[in-house]
């Protein structure tokens, strides 16, 4: 190869300070040296970098188009040469956060902003999941971390997990919907009657699941949170909500809080990662995630009204 790294500093270096001599003054350097390297890189490869006809030598057509291009070859070279660093020091080169949809992705962003201060460098990509899709992405290697998986944690997949809240959940009809004049408790009997909006379970690897939907009950299977809350919203179904989602709708009177016979809890929600393969960046995430969670700042409130009526899984009806 005919270019070197050295050869294009020290053409970049000449640009800068507007002279050879000041430009080995900058690299430590004897004017002699910085010559001899030019005419090298002249001399390899067969053309004029500098037009010494007047009294300053300046480049050429040819010598400026090799500095424009040799920057941007050195400033790969230093991003490399810094993610090489960082990678020996434990960074990953990218995390993958993989976050279930019961879970704002905008919760996470301040925590964004304090990692870009640590400089780390490591490419951080968010994915979304649905209910069993969030451990199937850690189980997979689609993520190293998963934040808001809910349910139980998969037993022999070597993944360590911490519970950092509880998602309500509100059981929602449309105020057209046959249940929404249905006086409460409605029996289960009769919500059978009418079709679930079901959130497909995102999973891969690691059975699916479901919950709140009963016995004979026909479904409609969507294939995220927000398609079932429209499908709600249009009357197409019933069924379970995440609380802070439903609220709005609740509010301006196209959703209605419903209470069926058969109560469910809150679902607990948990942080997930392979603790063997956790580096900085991982381990740094996990640890705000957490801490956010206990200061009470990463799961949305719910109203009272929401409250009441709380599901038991983030995934599905």
């Amino acid at each position: 190869m005919r270019l070197s790294l050295d050869a294009l500093e020290t053409l970049d270096a000449i640009e800068e300070a507007g002279s050879f001599a000041r430009a080995a003054e900058r690299l430590h350097r004897v004017p002699s040296a910085l010559t001899y390297t030019v005419n090298k890189l002249e001399s390899d490869l067969g053309v004029a970098i500098f037009d010494r006809s007047g009294k300053r030598a300046v480049l050429t057509a040819a010598g400026r188009e090799l500095l424009e291009q040799g920057r941007e070859l050195l400033r790969q070279a230093e991003s490399l040469e810094r993610r090489i660093k960082r990678v020996a020091q434990g960074w990953e080169t990218q995390l993958t956060i993989a976050v279930d949809e019961a879970l704002p992705l905008d919760r996470l962003f301040p925590l964004l902003s304090e990692f870009d201060a640590q400089r780390a460098g490591t490419r951080i990509r968010f994915i979304q999941e649905i209910f069993g899709g969030t451990w199937d992405a850690l189980i997979d290697r689609r993520a190293d971390l998963a934040v808001c998986a809910p349910g139980e944690v998969p037993a022999g997949f070597g993944i360590c997990s911490r519970e950092i809240g509880r998602i309500d959940f509100v059981y929602v009809v449309a105020p057209f919907h046959p249940l929404a004049e249905a006086p409460d408790p409605l029996p289960s009997k009769l919500i059978t009657r009418y079709r679930a909006v079901v959130a497909a379970d995102s999973s891969r690897r690691i059975p699916g699941r479901s919950s709140g939907v009963l016995a004979n009950q026909e479904t409609l299977i969507v294939p995220t949170l927000i398609a079932k809350l429209q499908a709600q919203v249009a009357g197409l179904g019933v069924g379970y909500l995440p609380a802070y989602m439903a609220e709005p709708e609740i509010a301006a009177g196209r959703l209605v809080v419903k209470h069926p016979e058969l109560t469910r809890e809150s679902a607990p929600a948990h942080i997930g990662w392979r603790e063997a393969e956790e580096g900085r960046a991982g381990a740094w995430f996990r640890e705000r995630v957490i801490a956010e969670a206990e200061a009470s700042r990463l799961f949305p409130q719910s109203a009272p009204a929401a409250t009441a009526n709380s599901a038991a899984t983030a995934a599905v009806s």
